[in-house]
């Protein structure tokens, strides 16, 4: 199998009552990790820098124009691998992916914030911190919200049992 890299900028957004965002991708569209909740974003094409790629990549995937946002990088970043049907071939490729996440929160609470599934997501939901350590997210997910204290340690091993 052909292994490719790619470079991946994500987003943490966060409505006006502290609820997280995150979709699940479309499988038949090629998207990784697609039984998975993820934050929204996607890859960076060539000569695009980090934060026009997320800009782009938000409005691609939920219909949401975030350029009038403060976009805060993360620490990071992090890196991960998957198996991926690439859209234009449909040829299955290793993908090694390194991510670039960043915070953006928005001025309206979570009910108020217009969004629109993007070509590759079949579900869009907020959720609460609280609820972050019950959730099936990509691998790695749950880990990096606890290394920013968004989901404890404690309540993750709780969940587990």
């Amino acid at each position: 199998m052909r292994e490719i890299e790619r470079i991946i900028v994500s987003a943490i957004i966060f409505s006006k009552d502290g609820k997280i965002l995150m979709g699940q991708k479309d499988p038949n569209k090629g998207g990784v990790y697609f039984d998975c909740w993820h934050i929204p974003g996607g890859g960076v094409d060539e000569n695009e820098s980090l934060e026009d790629a997320l800009k782009r990549e938000i409005k691609e995937e939920i219909g949401l124009d975030v350029s009038q946002y403060q976009i805060e990088p993360l620490p990071g970043p992090g890196e991960g691998v998957s198996e991926k049907t690439l859209k234009e071939t449909g040829e299955k490729v290793l993908c090694h992916m390194k991510f670039h996440r960043f915070k953006i929160v928005v001025d309206k609470t979570a009910d108020e914030i217009k969004l629109q599934l993007g070509s590759d997501l079949v579900e869009l939901k907020w959720f609460s911190k609280e609820e972050l350590s019950f959730v099936k997210q990509i691998p790695g997910g749950k880990e990096y919200f606890q290394e920013l204290g968004y989901i404890s340690k404690e309540e993750e091993l709780l969940n587990k049992k």
